[in-house]
């Protein structure tokens, strides 16, 4: 019987390149639809002009993830007319690591075999079992790849090692779920920073706010636009003109960070914010202390602040804030303004 977890796959696609430079979408199980079929080739590095190989990218589109692995194919193989194919997972759920090594296999079948047959075997053997094994081609075991495990991958004292203090604006930012976009050239370092930083607001464990690597096409950006708040990856230069798509915006390479005319008010910046931008540099920097104690620590102290909003609400009708309430606190105008907009995020705003 199949569980819960081997659920979260939807297909399997091929992607070739052959001998004449022509890239195919040649194969697919058991579906994918034409709009994101289009947006995977574009995803695909055998599509682009580009002469690096992307051996494992992954994104997420109309809240289906993608993880996309390419291999150059290497003589002699049973695949006779094709230099490099890639092959496309789709799924429910955001585990890098479980659909890359689960990928791995499902590539050594093909070159082995030459025919697409053989990992729909494999595909389906997971669906229903869970496993996937073979002798030559290694096997794959779904129950090693626990969801918490890929929340934690992302190293948030990698972030906090480039951006130091300026890390709180992160942190409000995702706080007040406010749309960030991140910036740079290399789709491995895009995809390595962006899945970091919903780590930094723990409690809600939400990945679904990532879009490690969009284009800046319409049904890409109508997409983005349907989210509340989002952490938004582009490889493109020309994002950074986009100010209708970020509150704030990354600059990787470059370490800079810019908040946008529109979004200062709420971002504005106090004691509190200091404090905790502190705490975090402080945990960060800690040679002794691991990715997921950071994060843990982290989450303490967003804890108590929610504990303080949780608080306010109690002594309100219907325990939602009122402007008014806060008011009444005296606290500084900076603490006043985040409490206000968190209150909205968290939907403890009476409206």
């Amino acid at each position: 019987m199949a569980s819960p977890e081997t659920q979260l796959m939807l297909s399997i696609g091929l992607i070739e390149k052959d001998v004449n430079a022509d890239t195919l979408w040649v194969w697919c199980y058991p579906s994918v639809s034409a709009e994101l079929r289009e947006v995977l080739l574009s995803k695909c590095c055998l599509t682009q002009d580009s002469q690096v190989l992307n051996t494992f990218v992954f994104g997420q589109f109309c809240r289906t993830w993608y993880y996309i692995s390419t291999v150059e194919v290497q003589e002699p193989t049973a695949l006779k007319k094709v230099t490099h194919f890639s092959l496309v997972v789709t799924a429910k759920d955001f585990n890098p690591e479980k659909y890359a090594a689960f990928s791995r296999v499902l590539c050594r079948m093909y070159i082995k075999h030459g025919s697409p047959v053989k990992m729909m075997e494999g595909y389906i053997a997971v669906l229903t079992k869970g496993i996937c094994q073979s002798d030559e081609n290694g096997s794959f075991l779904i129950k090693d790849y626990d969801v918490r495990k890929a929340y934690l991958a992302g190293s948030v004292k990698d972030v906090v090692s480039q951006f130091g203090m300026e890390t709180i604006i992160l942190y409000t930012a995702l706080m007040l779920k406010k749309r960030i976009v991140v910036h740079h050239p290399r789709i491995e370092a895009l995809l390595e920073f962006t899945r970091a930083l919903p780590a930094l607001t723990w409690h809600r464990k939400d990945w679904s706010i990532l879009h490690p690597y969009v284009h800046l096409t319409d049904s890409e950006l109508e997409n983005l636009r349907k989210c509340t708040g989002y952490v938004a990856g582009f490889v493109d230069p020309q994002v950074s003109n986009r100010s209708d798509l970020f509150d704030v915006y990354v600059n990787l390479p470059d370490t800079e960070i810019t908040v946008s005319q529109s979004a200062k008010e709420a971002m504005a910046m106090g004691k509190l914010h200091k404090d905790i931008g502190l705490v975090i540099v402080q945990f960060a920097e800690d040679a002794d202390r691991t990715d997921g104690q950071v994060i843990k620590d982290i989450s303490i102290k967003t804890r108590e602040i929610l504990a303080n909003l949780a608080s306010l609400a109690e002594d309100c009708e219907n325990s939602k804030i009122t402007l008014e309430t806060i008011k009444q606190r005296h606290f500084p105008p900076a603490t006043e303004n985040f409490l206000f907009h968190l209150a909205a995020a968290e939907q403890l705003l009476k409206i």
